[in-house]
């Protein structure tokens, strides 16, 4: 009687931690997403930012105002397997943003940079704690992730720029 009930007692805390670790890794999937979709707007912002940077400006050469608009609109066009590609095209060319142009609009330049890099940071946070839960022998062995994927970090060039550039605003 006693083996009975310790093998109820095992296979209850078995099914229990099951229970717990997929939910957990449900819920590790979901702030990935909403981690993916903040991470979205602020690539969008940071993008939005920079053509407005160079819609309002005289002080841009030509040419450079085109290398930086079509680095704006290759971000903003991009589809998820070009993405990483496009926002490292754009954080290249903010290194190239002369610090003469409108104070205002480079500090919002510069504020769409940084919230990228928190957004960034934060899902490349998610993105570890779900792959490493889902790493494990039980949850890999009973598929406790279903059939969704295992998410992948989103690496790109997302310092602010140096001095004299829209990340130090002068003034």
């Amino acid at each position: 009687m006693g083996v009975v009930v310790t093998v109820v007692a095992v296979v209850v805390l078995l099914a229990t931690w099951v229970t717990w670790t997929a939910a957990r890794i449900d819920l590790l999937h979901g702030r990935v997403e909403a981690a993916r979709a903040s991470l979205d707007a602020q690539l969008v912002r940071r993008a939005a930012a920079l053509q407005a940077l160079v819609d309002r400006s005289d002080g841009l050469d030509p040419d450079q105002a085109a290398r930086l608009r079509a680095a704006a609109r290759a971000s903003l066009d991009a589809d998820p397997t070009t993405r990483e590609a496009a926002e490292n095209d754009l954080s290249r060319a903010l290194h190239g943003v002369p610090a003469d142009l409108d104070v205002a609009l480079l500090a919002d330049l510069a504020d769409a940079a940084r919230r990228v890099a928190f957004a960034r940071r934060f899902y490349n946070d998610a993105v570890r704690d779900t792959a490493a839960l889902r790493r494990g022998r039980l949850p890999r062995l009973l598929r406790l992730g279903g059939r969704r994927p295992v998410p992948a970090f989103f690496e790109i060039d997302d310092m602010v720029p140096p001095a004299g550039t829209p990340g130090r605003v002068p003034g």
